[in-house]
């Protein structure tokens, strides 16, 4: 079983040095490391190209989603994972998810539980993930994917890739996928595969994250519910 690592980046220099250097640390290596240059302006792109077997790509199309996408067809191999510039994975992190696969094959992706390593009072800690999902797991009867790291299988992204939403102001584009994703078979949340990510979107736009994430979520639950 071979990993494809997909990372989207938009002005990431602060964060992307620790994400890569956790992902060469790991116990088991990715085959693959793809980075999406989304039009970055700083110094992201030059501090990638100092790992000279990561590979990059440029997609013009700002947004998420098309960074996204891109990464995930050009990913070579049969388990594609997705995290973000600021996460910081656990050593154990691709063998953990191979394992996961390898033990189901009904397991279409793998979601994982999130620790905010900026924020003192709750370091290395996922009760705040749990609480914040509490009510959407009770309406979709399972944890969707979460931005910061979760894992798909690459043909199954190749049945619904021109099925998800394509438009970020309207959607999150990872709760988007785990609804198209849900219909093929089980996403499987491991609790012991915790990711460290920045709790910057929280710390920086409160509102955003605690109003407009969770009205869209209701919005998004309600326009996809024939998906569940």
């Amino acid at each position: 079983m071979k990993v494809s690592v997909v990372i989207p980046v938009y002005n990431e220099e602060k964060y992307i040095k620790n994400c890569l250097d956790s992902l060469m640390k790991q116990d088991e290596k990715p085959d693959e490391i793809i980075v999406i240059d989304n039009n970055c302006t700083d110094k992201t792109i030059e501090i990638v190209k100092k790992n000279k077997n990561i590979k990059i790509i440029k997609e013009i199309i700002q947004g998420m989603t098309a960074a996204r996408n891109a990464g995930f067809n050009q990913a070579k191999y049969e388990i594609i994972v997705k995290c973000d510039a600021d996460s910081v994975l656990p050593p154990d992190w691709i063998k953990n998810i191979k394992n996961d696969f390898s033990r189901d094959p009904s397991i279409v992706a793998i979601s994982m539980p999130i620790k905010f390593n900026d924020i003192c009072f709750i370091l290395d800690n996922t009760i705040p993930f749990y609480i914040y999902l509490f009510i959407p797991r009770l309406m979709t009867g399972f944890y969707y994917l979460i931005g910061p790291g979760y894992a798909i299988k690459k043909n199954v992204w190749n049945k619904i890739k021109n099925e998800v939403c394509l438009n970020d102001k309207e959607v999150h584009e990872d709760i988007d996928i785990s609804f198209h994703l849900k219909k093929h078979g089980k996403i499987f949340h491991d609790r012991k595969n915790a990711i460290s990510s920045s709790a910057r979107r929280m710390i920086n736009n409160p509102f955003s994250f605690f109003g407009e994430y969770i009205y869209r979520f209701f919005k998004m639950y309600w326009n996809h519910r024939h998906l569940i």
